[in-house]
Parts: structure tokens; C-alpha cells; sequence
């Protein structure tokens, strides 16, 4: 398993799973993506994005943002791998800190970020809280990350280097209805699944 940026020509499997996941595809360019793949399948893991902000009168602003998981890999260290790519390249782009607005805060804390006030935020991420909260996260917080305090738990160190896919079953993905509504079938008027409708 490994983490490298995203080609354009993935630009499509990426836009599927931001849909899919409920994430916010705002202003997006698959060339600020990092996707992490199996070495030996060639299977797409997980990705992530730095979005960069730049205001008029202030320097500019580096945002992590639209950080997914395939289902099959969860809970392997696939996210937080992504991360550490996403903070290494803002690194070597010269940002000294990262924000994220996110509804589930304590993902992140494990690796050095810390939840701000709303009025710490530079002006461009304000407004951007407002519009992420309207949008896709509405218990989104600000939280910010001194870059060279990134820390990586070891535990999901070892779980990415064993990284495999969970087989996966409807009851671990969609419900009976979602799947229904996925292969065009009305869930409310549908009977059973041999039902010929004849008498």
C-alpha cells in the first residue's frame, strides 16, 4: 500500500466516491488529490486534498480537505496515511500549519491537530465554515496543525503495512432500499424478488 498524487485520469472514480461518501467536491481539481493504492492489485484505497486558499491582502492558507475511505479499507490506517501525505506536501510547499474543518474532530486529534475558535481562523476559512456547514458538515469545527508536530500513531503504521480489503456484505454497505434504488428499482411499489405477478 502506498499514497501518490492523483492522475488526471482518475478524476472521474474520485468525483464517484466524494459523491458517494457526502464529501465536499467544492472548487475541485484532481490534481490536488493523493490516492492511496494497493501495490498489488492496483486497488484505489482511500484520498484526500489540500485545498489552497488565497486571500488578497494575507498569505495564503493551506486547507486538508475531502478525506475519504473506501468501505473495504477502513480502519486499516489508510486514512491517516493519506494525511501524512497530504501534510508532507504542504510542507515542502513552505505552509508551517494546515486547517480542517471537520465534524468528527477526534480522527485528527490523534495526529497533533487541535480544535480553534471559530475567530482564529483566517477570513477565508470562515467563510468557508459557514458554506461547509451549510452544505455537507453542519457540526463541522476548525482545527489546526503545526506542521512539523505531525505525529503518526504507531498502531496505524503497522495496520497500513497489512493493509487488506474487508469483504464487504449489503448490511455492512447500503440497506435493502439503497440497493434496490441502485439497480433502478422502486422499493416502495417493488414485491418480492421472484414475483412474476401473475395470480
Amino acid at each position: 500500500m502506498y499514497v501518490r498524487d492523483a492522475k488526471n485520469r482518475e478524476e472521474v472514480w474520485l468525483l464517484d466516491n466524494i459523491e458517494a461518501m457526502g464529501l465536499d467536491e467544492t472548487a475541485f481539481r484532481s490534481r490536488d488529490y493523493v490516492i492511496a493504492i494497493d501495490e498489488e492489485s492496483g486497488e484505489k484505497a482511500g484520498f484526500g486534498r489540500i485545498r489552497i486558499h488565497k486571500p488578497d491582502d494575507a498569505p495564503e492558507i493551506c486547507e486538508l480537505t475531502s478525506i475519504g475511505v473506501v468501505k473495504a479499507w477502513r480502519e486499516q490506517g489508510v486514512g491517516a496515511h493519506v494525511i501524512e501525505r497530504l501534510i508532507d506536501k504542504a510542507g515542502d510547499d513552505g505552509f508551517e500549519a494546515v486547517y480542517a474543518l471537520v465534524g468528527v474532530p477526534d480522527f485528527l486529534a490523534q495526529f497533533g491537530f487541535e480544535a480553534i475558535e471559530v475567530d482564529d481562523l483566517p477570513g477565508k476559512l470562515r467563510e468557508r465554515l459557514g458554506a461547509k456547514r451549510e452544505r455537507t458538515e453542519p457540526d463541522a469545527i476548525p482545527m489546526m496543525l503545526s506542521v512539523g508536530e505531525f505525529e503518526m500513531p504507531d498502531r496505524l503504521r503497522e495496520r497500513f503495512k497489512s493493509a487488506r480489503p474487508q469483504e464487504t456484505t449489503p448490511s455492512d454497505t447500503d440497506d435493502a432500499d439503497d440497493m434496490a434504488e441502485e439497480f433502478g428499482i422502486d422499493p416502495d411499489e417493488a414485491t418480492y424478488k421472484y414475483d412474476t405477478g401473475r395470480q
